[in-house]
């Protein structure tokens, strides 16, 4: 347990992180319509341009995270995002909106395509490889817990209209989480062999992994639906109260930040590449309930609707550290920074497909949304079910000792 202490102080520094980061949510957009005057028909697009100027970042990650500390890449994640948030008091029109924007959202995908490999670099020598899946879970629920309890402090704050303190603290969490991190050892750099391990046409002819990315987007878009689809369904498709939307978000976040190490134990019969099989099925089986929905009576419709968030909470805990742990096991020792930045790539994509997806299909009938993500996700669990042959080889000759060069 040689790590412990080193597990400790990198938990606390995502748990300062995502503190932050959740008492900005509520007052993202808030802020610059409400303290810069800003319109919200420009604000939208210029947000959505930068998270648009940050895609290429995981590629560059990657092309150097073989030949660089992951630990020194969220170092410098952390301490980009906070230098943005600190120049929130700079914005005065569009371009310093665009500028201080881009900076925020380059830090944020630099902090996401390093952090994994800091968490797989965890792993003891000898070690079983299964236990990575918990200290996964033990991210995901620190995540979700801290971003869930910063959420609800800055929902109070959105009431009081205190947007610049809360842009403020945001900024200091992100420089308080980079202090953390200095206590954290750097470790060795990879050797010049391991360096050369070798490049993107490697990854590129990489069938099983490439497959693997491809149903991942699509469990990442059933991850992220929930909250861009369910207020909109349940108030203009269902017709249902308005004070439901809060509720069903909140428990959903409750059992992420409280299960996910319990759904790794109950899991662990499975395969990984099993485990995301039954998750696919359970998002397909969630899918399948709120599309039905629309022929719920009034009376039954909350305890309905309750009910069929089980399904999505099952299968997003079992996902959550199951996919990190299954990409970092599956992937060539030598180029596990490589490949795991560009596999966040997954998640970029889903957040840009979601509202379309949604939006778009949502115009032909409430229904259809649920139903065209069931079926893309019975698709994405069939795939990933004849992917358990080659997973489970590369998982079987991935050790701890071969993740040595992702050390932290």
């Amino acid at each position: 347990m040689a790590h412990r202490p080193k597990l400790i102080v990198l938990a606390l520094a995502l748990a300062v992180d995502m503190l932050g980061s959740g008492l900005l949510l509520p007052v993202s957009l808030l802020y610059f319509t409400e303290v810069t005057g800003l319109r919200l028909s420009t604000v939208g697009p210029l947000l959505s341009l930068a998270a648009f100027a940050s895609l290429p970042v995981p590629a560059i990650v990657g092309h150097f995270a073989d030949r660089t500390r992951p630990l020194s890449r969220v170092l410098v994640a952390q301490v980009l995002q906070g230098a943005a948030f600190s120049a929130y008091a700079l914005v005065s029109g569009p371009i310093t909106l665009l500028l201080v924007t881009i900076v925020a959202a380059v830090g944020q995908r630099l902090f996401w395509s390093s952090f994994f490999s800091v968490v797989a670099g965890l792993a003891e020598p000898g070690e079983d490889g299964r236990v990575a899946d918990r200290r996964f879970a033990l991210a995901g629920m620190i995540q979700m817990g801290a971003t869930g309890a910063g959420t609800l402090i800055g929902g109070l704050a959105v009431t009081y209209s205190w947007y610049q303190p809360v842009v403020y603290l945001n900024a200091v969490s992100f420089v308080l989480s980079a202090v953390l991190l200095l206590f954290v050892p750097r470790g060795a750099l990879p050797s010049t062999g391991e360096q050369e391990g070798g490049s993107y046409r490697t990854l590129l002819r990489d069938r099983p992994y490439l497959l693997l990315i491809v149903v991942n987007t699509i469990f990442a878009l059933c991850s992220i639906f929930v909250a861009v689809a369910v207020p909109l369904y349940l108030i203009d498709g269902l017709s249902a109260p308005a004070w439901l939307v809060g509720p069903l978000l909140a428990a959903g976040t409750v059992l992420l930040a409280s299960g996910q190490r319990l759904a790794v134990r109950l899991v662990r019969p499975l395969s990984r590449t099993g485990s995301l099989v039954l998750a696919g099925g359970l998002w397909v089986l969630w899918a399948v309930v709120y599309a039905a929905a629309v022929r719920v009576p009034a009376w039954a419709l909350v305890p309905y609707l309750l009910v069929g968030m089980v399904f999505y909470a099952a299968a997003d805990l079992i996902h959550a550290p199951l996919s990190n742990a299954l990409s970092s096991a599956a992937a060539p020792p030598a180029q596990r920074g490589r490949y795991l930045a560009v596999y966040q790539y997954t998640f970029a994509f889903a957040n840009i497909l979601a509202p379309a997806f949604f939006t778009t299909l949502f115009a032909y009938g409430p229904s259809l949304p649920w139903l065209a993500l069931a079926l893309v996700a019975a698709a994405a669990s069939a795939v990933t079910w004849t992917l358990r042959a080659p997973l489970a080889a590369r998982e079987s000759l991935s050790s701890p000792a071969a993740t040595d060069q992702s050390r932290p």
